[in-house]
């Protein structure tokens, strides 16, 4: 993998771990101060963090510029790593596995799904 690759693919790391990290600070935030429900908090959080995530990795993993057309697919993106994650932890519960196993699998599976359809599609 060339440098180049090697330094987005460290950024879309970190931005993933930002982006993750203000998800859950408004989140709690929400549910401990506003007295709002965990889904709907959540529901909040995610469009925040993903905004936060969209404009992390337009600017500083992809290096490229915010427009309609790479807002959208990072959307499509976005949703597409949520249903992903919703599979995997659905079969992996179906399976017997803990909780755990659903966790780590969605962390070894989502992120690289997620960054090559950024890199091949969202970013071209």
């Amino acid at each position: 993998m060339m440098l180049v690759e090697r330094v987005r693919l460290m950024r879309f790391g970190a931005s993933g771990v930002i982006a993750t990290g203000l998800h859950v600070c408004i989140a709690l935030t929400l549910i401990a101060d506003a007295g709002m429900s965990p889904p709907w908090a959540n529901a909040i959080a995610f469009t925040w963090a993903t905004a936060a995530s969209y404009l992390l990795n337009t600017f500083w993993s992809f290096s490229a510029l915010p427009a309609l057309m790479n807002a959208g697919r990072f959307v499509v993106v976005s949703l597409g790593g949520l249903t992903s994650t919703a599979l995997v932890s659905h079969l992996t519960q179906l399976a017997g596995g803990p909780p755990a196993l659903g966790i780590a699998l969605v962390v070894c599976v989502v992120p690289p799904l997620t960054f090559v359809a950024h890199r091949c599609w969202t970013y071209r």
